[in-house]
């Protein structure tokens, strides 16, 4: 489990377009590492679509966004042609990343149980250092609410 002021686990993940993203490549810049549950659902859309629309403020706070799920490469290629999006989406499909992040969670929908993702955002700064996480994230509002704390920072 992840906690504020403590080193964010490393990774090294699939990107659409064939390359491993690794937390290491962002030394010196601030990440903000959001979890979502599936491309192309409304909410993730809505949000990843926030992301996207808010780019150059986060660019110029000196941020990069990274977008992590369990869906395979072939989807996050077609989600990010979909809705044009200008960041890396990251491949956890066997859920170890998700699961050092403290993400992959139990969870109840009309009585059934399963495993998931827990909509998180984790900001982490340019020594590797976690420095705010959003849990349980509602998506409306949620990029003004990272973008107020990259302004702090």
């Amino acid at each position: 489990m992840i906690e504020v002021g403590k080193k964010a686990p490393a990774f090294s993940l699939p990107s659409v377009g064939g390359r491993k993203v690794s937390l290491k490549n962002f030394a010196g810049r601030n990440v903000v590492l959001y979890f979502y549950p599936k491309d192309n659902t409304a909410g993730c859309t809505k949000e990843a679509c926030d992301f996207r629309d808010n780019i150059a403020r986060i660019q110029s706070a000196d941020a990069v966004v990274l977008g992590v799920s369990g869906d395979s490469l072939a989807s996050h290629e077609k989600f990010r042609d979909t809705h044009d999006l200008p960041f890396d989406l990251l491949s956890d499909e066997n859920h170890e990343m998700m699961e050092k992040y403290g993400v992959w969670k139990e969870k109840k929908n009309y009585g059934r149980t399963y495993m998931g993702v827990e909509r998180t955002t984790v900001l982490i700064d340019g020594e590797g250092v976690v420095r705010r996480i959003w849990p349980k994230v509602k998506v409306t509002g949620h990029v003004d609410d990272v973008l107020a704390t990259l302004a702090e920072s």
